[in-house]
Parts: C-alpha cells; structure tokens; sequence
C-alpha cells in the first residue's frame, strides 16, 4: 500500500513500522470518508493503521503516546475491534433479512460518555477510557452501534496482561431499544 500523508514520521521520532493489518471487517463503501481512508482492494475490508498512523492520531488528538508502545498497543487495538465487529454480528443475527451487514463508518467519541455508561458512574462503576459508534449498513439500512471501552479486571497470577470489556449494543433507537428488549427477553 502506498503511504498516506498520516504515515509520516515526526523528525525526531524512532522507527515505526508504517505496515498495515486488513481486518476482518467489510466495508460498506470506499466513499465515505473515515478515520481510516484505504480499503484492502482485494478484499473490500477495511484496515487497520499501521504503527505510524495510530502514534500519529494519538498526538493529533493531543493524547501523550510514547513510541515504545505502539508495537503492544496497535495489536491490541487491531483484536479489540475485531471482538466489538464479532459482537455487532451477534446483534445483527436478529435481522435475518441481511445475510452481510457491512461497516460504514465508525467515530471516536472518547469526550462523550454514553448515557449508560454515565448511569453506571452515578451508581459506582468505572468510566469507559473510550467510545465509538459504528454505523453498520444493514443491506441499505443505516443502523448505529455505542460501544463502550472498558478497563478489564487484572489477573492476579498475570498482570501485565491487559484486558479490556467492551460494552457492544444498538444506539437507544426505538429499533435499537426493541432489539436490546428482545435480546433480553430472550425473545
């Protein structure tokens, strides 16, 4: 692929890799435009930011990224999105009429807690440390996903190993309200 102008190094910067991971997830169109601009042409997915890119988003939205990290940090940012992607799947099985739903577009709204996750604040829980809503395009429909990112709980016999919750469900439509119903309803 060649390198997007997100792709470049600060001058005094180390070494990141400027490689790029397709993801699993199909994109809805190559026009819209996004956080992440290229599409794998062979499979129509969209990909992930190379080291580079994500250290450079990081500062662009003044977030204090150290190099060292990205080679951790990238990867698991690459899995985590794939198991919010897995978890709207889920969701999307109760729509039987679309047999591949596809991503639109997603955006970051790190600032903006989402009602529940504010409720889960008054009430003792922890923030989510991020948030986005993905919209998927269900065979034409466009349908809006609130994830929530959350601080998993250490393993004590491991921990340095990170873990993450994520909290995946429809945005708080009467759609996304019946589908939250039924899913607890078990109906």
């Amino acid at each position: 692929m060649p390198l997007t102008p997100e792709q470049s190094a600060h001058p005094t910067q180390q070494h990141l890799s400027t490689y790029r991971t397709v993801s699993s997830i199909p994109r809805a169109s190559r026009y819209q435009q996004s956080e992440c601009p290229t599409v794998d042409a062979q499979s129509d997915n969209w990909v992930y930011p190379s080291e580079q890119m994500f250290f450079n988003a990081m500062k662009r939205k003044q977030w204090a990224p150290r190099e060292q990290d990205m080679k951790t940090v990238v990867p698991i940012h690459n899995i985590v999105n794939e198991m919010c992607w897995s978890q709207i799947l889920e969701w999307e099985r109760m729509h039987e009429g679309c047999l591949q739903p596809k991503l639109l577009k997603f955006e970051g709204k790190a600032k903006q807690p989402s009602p529940k996750a504010r409720v889960r604040a008054m009430v003792g829980y922890q923030m989510p440390f991020d948030r986005h809503d993905w919209t998927v395009d269900r065979c034409g429909k466009q349908v809006r996903y609130v994830i929530d990112f959350y601080q998993g709980k250490r393993d004590p016999a491991n921990p340095d190993k990170p873990s993450f919750f994520v909290d995946v469900r429809p945005a708080l439509t009467v759609e996304g309200a019946w589908d939250r119903t039924r899913r607890f309803l078990g109906i």
